[in-house]
C-alpha cells in the first residue's frame, strides 16, 4: 500500500463552505474575480495572499502562504496563521488562517492510498483450481 498527501484549503467565507484541492505551484487569494480562490467578503483584500508550492527535504512538497501579492504588496488586514500575525508561513496540517472577520480557512493534509501501477506487459490470466490437479493430462 502506497500513501500520498491531499493538500486541502477549505475556506469558510460570507458564501459557506467551499473544499480547494491544492496541486497548483501557485494560488492567488482575494476578492477579486481573478483570484484562484476567491473570498466572498468585503474585509479582505482584492490580492490577500498566495499559496506557493514548495518542495522539501524529504522531496515532498508542502505550501507556504504569504502576505499579499507573489510581487510583494502586502494585504491592507494582514493575515493571522493559528492567531499570530504573520508575513509568510509554511502550512502544517490543521493550521487555522485568518483573512478577517469571519473569513478563515483551515489547511489539511489528507492521506490517500494510491493504486500501485502494474506493469504494461502484466500479464492477469486466471486458472481455475480444477487445472491445478497434477494428474491433468496434456
Amino acid at each position: 500500500m502506497v500513501l500520498d498527501a491531499k493538500h486541502v484549503l477549505i475556506v469558510e467565507d460570507d458564501q459557506g463552505r467551499k473544499e480547494h484541492i491544492l496541486d497548483a505551484p501557485l494560488y492567488s487569494i482575494g476578492r477579486d474575480p481573478n483570484c484562484d480562490i476567491r473570498l466572498a467578503s468585503e474585509f479582505v483584500s482584492r490580492r490577500h495572499a498566495t499559496l506557493v508550492q514548495l518542495l522539501g527535504d524529504d522531496d515532498e512538497y508542502h505550501y507556504r502562504i504569504v502576505d499579499g501579492t507573489p510581487k510583494g504588496k502586502p494585504s491592507s488586514n494582514g493575515l493571522l496563521v493559528n492567531g499570530r500575525k504573520v508575513q509568510a508561513c509554511d502550512l502544517s496540517d490543521h493550521d487555522e488562517i485568518m483573512f478577517g472577520p469571519k473569513i478563515h480557512a483551515t489547511y489539511q493534509l489528507r492521506q490517500q492510498e494510491l493504486e500501485q501501477a502494474r506493469p504494461q506487459n502484466f500479464d492477469e490470466t486466471v486458472i481455475p483450481m480444477d487445472d491445478w490437479d497434477s494428474d491433468a493430462k496434456d
